[in-house]
């Protein structure tokens, strides 16, 4: 096994690992969104130091999403925000909660997700996304 960097973070992967978490992806990827989450849980609790944790509780959360469990959404893509603040795709995980608060009737609570966003990531797609969602938030 050696050691290698998914979008900014460092572990050795092992063969069985890579293959769970391509798995689990190509399950999401085909709207397989329960095995996804599914299979995205198990993978954090099988391989709780692999690099690609942050991804597989991104996905997992987006599943989660998907299947209009918002709750469960909600603590997962916490979890990546708070275990890896710098991953890259943290802003995208924010406009996920922030859909999670509109879709529950929290528009202030929303719009303080899409404000932040914008303010801590200007040049991303998420932000753009934000910004978009932000009128639907009055």
């Amino acid at each position: 096994p050696r050691t290698i960097t998914i979008e900014g973070v460092s572990g050795v992967v092992q063969p069985a690992e890579k293959k769970a978490y391509d798995d689990a992806l190509k399950a999401f990827q085909n709207g397989s969104l329960k095995k996804a989450d599914a299979d995205f849980s198990s993978f954090t609790s099988r391989f709780p130091k692999s690099p690609y944790v942050p991804l597989a509780l991104f996905w997992g959360g987006n599943s989660k999403y998907a299947n209009k469990d918002c709750k469960g959404a909600t603590t997962q893509l916490q979890s990546l925000i708070s275990r890896y603040p710098n991953h890259p795709r943290v802003p995208a995980a924010m406009v996920t909660l922030g859909n999670c608060q509109l879709e529950s009737g929290n528009k202030a609570a929303a719009k303080k997700i899409f404000s932040e966003i914008v303010t801590k990531y200007p040049d991303s797609d998420a932000a753009q996304q934000a910004q978009s969602l932000i009128p639907a938030t009055r």
